[in-house]
């Protein structure tokens, strides 16, 4: 299997979408729960060109074989005091896991970040999501601490750990 990283373009915009419906639809550990995301292509296509546009922040794909697999955002700072922060969201979909996708997201990430005078990237995982707290640890991520109730997910509490990852 070929797998290409490359920044998507307002022209992937329903592929992206039809990939996140499939994320919702097949993880519990995405922040939508199926049906719950009601984004059109048009506002996907917004969404992709302000990631375009934005200094501070990047929308990277994955493709496997020439569809999308995956993708991962970082979203910078808006403003003096936090723009060298950027808030990263991954999501591969499972038949596409342990195949070294993550680690290539991020280390896609990494070089952008440095080149763009990011310093610091955080992201949210809920603790019992072992695959991703192994994937975020191996790329240099560390937890900063534990929010608490978090999230609800089938009627049930779940904490987050907050994570980050200083650049030099």
């Amino acid at each position: 299997m070929i797998v290409t990283l490359r920044k998507l373009v307002p022209e992937d915009a329903g592929e992206l979408l039809s990939l996140q419906h499939r994320l919702d639809l097949e993880s519990s550990f995405m922040l939508l729960e199926p049906e719950e995301r009601q984004t059109g292509i048009q506002k996907v296509e917004e969404m992709i060109e302000g990631f375009v546009e934005a200094e501070t922040s990047i929308l990277i794909g994955a493709e496997a074989d020439g569809r999308l697999a995956g993708f991962m955002s970082a979203r910078g700072g808006s403003v003096n005091r936090n723009r060298h922060t950027a808030y990263i969201v991954i999501g591969i979909l499972q038949q596409f896991q342990g195949m070294g996708i993550g680690s290539g997201l991020f280390r896609e990430l990494d070089t952008w970040a440095l080149g763009s005078g990011i310093g610091r990237l955080e992201l949210s995982v809920m603790t019992h999501n072992q695959r991703a707290l192994a994937l975020y640890t191996k790329s240099g991520f560390e937890i900063e601490g534990t929010k608490r109730k978090a999230l609800r997910v089938d009627g049930q509490w779940v904490d987050e750990y907050y994570m980050s990852k200083i650049l030099d």
